[in-house]
């Protein structure tokens, strides 16, 4: 699995349950945004909130 690395801002989710979020759309991996404030997926490009320190993996309606 490929997971992105970013310098500067800690981590939010804990690496251990990091590794084994994926995507519920197309099960590919998930990788922090920029800021960290949430996740996109390096398969299909949805992306997902983090809120208070919990991933928000709703498909979209």
């Amino acid at each position: 699995m490929a997971k992105s690395k970013q310098k500067g801002i800690k981590d939010i989710i804990p690496k251990d349950l990091f590794d084994i979020l994926a995507c519920p759309l197309c099960k590919a991996d998930l990788e922090y945004t920029k800021d960290k404030k949430g996740l996109v997926c390096s398969g299909c490009g949805a992306k997902f909130p983090i809120r208070e320190g919990i991933p928000v993996l709703m498909p979209p309606k």
